[in-house]
């Protein structure tokens, strides 16, 4: 793994560096766990690390592995024959102002790290230059300071390390501590005696936190059900121990679970449930920056937390200048198929559905509630179809023949409509990490989208003076010409919103004449609707007036007509913001029941946020920009004008 210090100046200040930070080891317990001293405060390799820096660092120290020597620098990876412990508890040193761990030897090298251990811990004898060394990404600060710890790669066994680390002393010793180095610092060692049947062994502090936390890892993966963990810490609690003695009692309590319940199992297919990659887990993190909702397998994992974008830009591009490539040799997360545009645009889209619900609830999604919402599969014309009436069934007579029953249709169309732009992420904004501006772009998105479709919907009760559209029959889709006739849809009046003025309109929907055939003979021949309206729409103005005749409690009149008229019918009142008549008013049927406004869709209800940001998108190339477009393909129009009243006062 290549060793990247971000930073700010040029030349070789930005190249790629690999600072292998030399570690004093310390503290070898006889079973072969390690506590060692990590990092210490101090200069190395040119580069200044302060106690606070290192303090804030210790989360990324949390199950760091252990190799054998350093990896090559040209290499993104480690080989596993070289892997030799995984340290574990980090916590700070105040008095050696450095970071102290737990190693467990473990893998293909463990006895070697074991072996080389306890070789180093004994008295009186030449020690080879032998010690730990860290490989560190980090943020310089000024004067070759380093201003935070990015991730920590590995800590690795090797000889003639920077720092000249070594091993401080052993666990479960007694003795006096003795400078063995000449160096100032001293190192206690001493003999171990064996325990007796009545003597226990010594034991500190640190190796009874050491056996706790191996203990407790175990028992968490062990996948044992409560009582049989039990007995097992019960019987290692509070107390050394080898690792081999640990797992033989964690294979018996299998045994014995197993055989207990064999014969209560049944197995079916297998399931793999609640399991978080890489990928899941960072987008939690960035949908945590972007305060939008999780998916619901990762609301209760724990990961950590993002400064900002520009952290997240770094981390998955190693695009430390800017220069708007992916560098994979310089990825601080190696082992991802997530990407810095595929993140961000998932998280944007759901930023797009949380705000799309938002302005829907404050009341710019009126027209969901009288729209019906269809799905295409193509960008062609849409006709919509609505089914007509037989009427009733004819008798016939016996022998007789079937007669052809009449069924028409509304050849109704409209047309898909392409809306979009987009919104540059410059250079300047990732490097300032201005995540308000980020989170902001989604919603503003959703507002235009959402704000267009209310427009379109209104538009259709606006245009051509309020007469709406021309249909197909060739009568605009309000007038208030007889249904007998050719383009007569007698669905247009000029009267004030009134309790009795509504029963009017009421009446008139219930009475229209369903559709037989648009031919002559057929014209309003058709059963009645049957259907009284459930909505109506008015503009601000007429809102108080509207609710105290569909909502009679908040009639304030001392004879209330209204609430003997309407109590038990439903209905409801939308508000529709674009109209800016304050007497115009209209009525519409539930669209479940009877459909009379449609909106087409050809890949969703909600826009669509697309990020070109990779090195090959000439903005990058050009501008310095990532660009966050978003589209949006619907169509408007009406099926059928008999679910539909106006009035144009």
């Amino acid at each position: 793994m290549t060793m990247i210090a971000e930073t700010q100046t040029t030349t070789s200040d930005t190249e790629a560096q690999r600072v292998r930070l030399a570690l004093a080891a310390a503290e070898a317990a006889p079973e072969g766990g390690f506590a060692i001293l990590a990092i210490t405060a101090g200069e190395a390799n040119g580069w200044r690390f302060a106690p606070e820096v290192l303090r804030a660092s210790l989360p990324l120290w949390e199950c760091v592995e252990t190799f054998v020597d350093h990896g090559a620098l040209a290499t993104s990876g480690r080989s596993v024959r070289d892997l030799g412990g995984v340290c574990s508890d980090p916590a700070w040193d105040e008095a050696r102002q450095g970071i102290t761990l737990a190693l467990r030897p473990a893998g293909p090298s463990g006895p070697l790290v074991a072996a080389l251990g306890r070789e180093l811990l004994a008295a009186g004898q030449a020690r080879p230059r032998v010690g730990f060394s860290a490989d560190l990404l980090f943020t310089p600060g000024p004067g070759r300071t380093v201003a935070r710890l990015l991730r920590v790669l590995s800590l690795d066994l090797v000889f003639d390390p920077a720092r000249g680390g070594a091993f401080l002393r052993a666990l479960n010793s007694v003795g006096a501590g003795v400078d063995q180095k000449g160096d100032g610092m001293t190192t206690e060692t001493a003999v171990t005696q064996a325990p007796g049947p009545d003597v226990a062994a010594p034991q500190t502090a640190a190796a009874e936190q050491l056996a706790g936390y191996l203990l407790e890892s175990a028992l968490s993966a062990s996948r044992l059900p409560g009582p049989a963990q039990a007995v097992v810490r019960r019987r290692f609690g509070g107390r050394a121990f080898a690792p081999g003695e640990l797992t033989a009692a964690i294979d018996e309590q299998r045994a014995l679970v197993a055989a207990l319940t064999a014969g209560a199992v049944v197995q079916g297919p297998g399931r793999v449930t609640g399991l978080l990659d890489s990928a899941d887990r960072l987008q939690a993190a960035v949908d945590d920056l972007f305060q939008v909702p999780r998916e619901a397998a990762a609301q209760t994992a724990h990961v950590a937390r993002l400064s900002g974008v520009r952290e997240l830009y770094h981390l998955l591009t190693g695009d430390y200048d800017f220069h708007g490539g992916v560098y994979p040799e310089r990825l601080a997360l190696q082992h991802t198929t997530a990407n810095f545009t595929g993140l961000v645009k998932n998280a944007m889209n759901k930023a797009i559905v949380e705000r799309w619900n938002q302005l829907g609830r404050a009341g710019y999604g009126w027209w969901e509630k009288l729209v019906h919402v269809e799905h295409f599969e193509t960008l062609n014309q849409v006709t919509w179809v609505i089914t007509g009436s037989v009427g009733a069934l004819p008798a016939i007579a016996e022998g007789a023949e079937y007669p052809e029953l009449k069924v028409g249709d509304s050849p109704e169309t409209a047309s898909f409509t392409k809306y979009g732009g987009y919104i540059g992420l410059t250079l300047e904004t990732l490097d300032r990490d201005d995540v308000r501006q980020l989170r902001a772009i989604p919603r503003e998105l959703a507002s235009a989208a959402l704000r267009r479709l209310s427009g379109l919907v209104a538009a259709i009760f606006t245009d051509n003076s309020g007469a709406g559209p021309s249909l197909a029959d060739g009568g605009a889709l309000f007038n208030s010409t007889a249904t007998t006739t050719a383009g007569g849809h007698k669905n247009l009046l000029t009267t004030a919103l009134s309790a009795a003025e509504w029963e009017v309109v009421r009446t008139a929907v219930y009475n229209q004449p369903l559709l037989v055939a648009n031919e002559s003979g057929y014209y309003g021949t058709g059963a009645k609707l049957a259907l009284n309206p459930r909505y109506v729409l008015v503009p601000r103005a007429l809102e108080l007036t509207a609710k105290q005749i569909i909502y009679p409690t908040l009639e304030r009149a001392a004879t209330i007509y209204s609430e003997n008229q309407q109590r038990g019918e439903p209905g409801d009142v939308l508000v529709v913001p674009e109209w800016s008549d304050a007497n115009d008013w209209a009525a519409v049927v539930d669209p479940a029941l009877a459909p009379a406004i449609c909106v087409g869709e050809r890949f969703g209800l909600r826009p669509e946020v697309f990020v070109a940001g990779d090195e090959l998108s000439p903005a990058v190339f050009m501008n310095d920009e990532s660009r966050i477009k978003v589209r949006h393909l619907v169509a408007v129009g009406v099926a059928d004008y008999r679910p539909l009243h106006k009035s144009n006062v």
